[in-house]
């Protein structure tokens, strides 16, 4: 039994692979290890995978399906939907050497219908899935701090839960299989929405030459203010972009976004706007920029 008290839980030790170091990856994977959890890790860049055991411990894989071999438990944590369709279902996939009763958690921000359809794939070969969409970006995954919402059965997620206590402060079980992936575009959702009303103010502050550093003193601490007012502001103000989520990663989600709301008949008006007004910043160059870049298309 491996003592976590760091993060007030004690889960027993299991055997994890964890496929896909990206930022956010390579983060929640150390914070596994770190809980006393042994861990086998799979990269496509294998360099990475190496790095990372050298700089953590644990071990490295040649492929996803070699790093799931065995395991309690499999987290991905990659791209888009191919690439999770690449390390589960094609090839060398993980599902190809999970045993039976082995728990799936998937971090990637992908669409409701690819988490739909591995936790059917799932459930026919005896895993548990969950869809386990994170929120709270680079900062809160290094910090342990990620929020998480989950889609899958009740047993799937009880199974889920005390891992990833490892790297979270809130963890919400939102529905069945999908449902965290849906909840993951809600976030995206509002997100757009409030980084354009930033965007706006800021550049009207610029225009009315108020003291910028006087007007975030002021509006910080009242109703407009969000975590992203408060976080990319003054970094906006600046010019400076480099924070962290990307304009690229940002429409990536708002197409997801945008794809669910054609199947369930939601109206999107602004998120709709507000995704064409990211392709006219991917347009100036900027779309590995943090997404707050989104305020250049705004003249000052």
């Amino acid at each position: 039994m491996a003592d976590q008290r760091n993060h007030g839980y004690a889960s027993p030790m299991a055997k994890v692979a964890f496929i896909g170091l990206g930022v956010m990856g390579r983060a929640i994977a150390r914070h596994l290890l770190d809980a006393g959890h042994g861990v086998t890790v799979y990269n496509r860049t294998t360099s990475k995978a190496e790095a990372w055991v050298a700089a953590h411990g644990g071990q490295w894989a040649p492929t996803a399906a070699a790093a799931a071999a065995d395991a309690d438990a499999v987290f991905t944590c990659v791209g888009a939907d191919p690439d999770l369709e690449a390390v589960t279902l094609r090839g060398d996939g993980c599902f190809r050497t999970m045993k039976k009763g082995a728990l799936l958690v998937d971090h990637t921000t992908a669409s409701a219908r690819i988490a739909r359809q591995l936790a059917v794939e799932g459930r026919d070969r005896g895993f548990l899935v969950v869809d386990a969409p994170v929120s709270g970006g680079q900062a809160g995954a290094e910090a342990g701090k990620l929020s998480i919402m989950c889609g899958g059965s009740d047993k799937a997620f009880a199974s889920a839960e005390p891992l990833m206590k490892a790297y979270s402060t809130r963890i919400v079980h939102v529905g069945v299989a999908g449902a965290g992936q849906q909840a993951k575009m809600v976030n995206q959702i509002c997100i757009a929405g409030t980084m354009q009303a930033i965007a706006e103010g800021l550049r009207f502050a610029q225009a009315a030459e108020l003291d910028l550093d006087k007007v975030f003193e002021a509006v910080s601490a009242g109703a407009a203010s969000s975590w992203y007012f408060v976080n990319r502001w003054k970094a906006m103000a600046a010019e400076e972009f480099d924070e962290g989520f990307a304009v690229d990663w940002m429409r990536k989600d708002l197409g997801l976004a945008l794809d669910e709301a054609r199947n369930n008949g939601a109206t999107l008006p602004a998120a709709a706007l507000i995704d064409q007004f990211y392709a006219e910043v991917q347009a100036m160059g900027a779309g590995r920029q943090d997404l707050s870049a989104l305020v250049r298309r705004i003249k000052r």
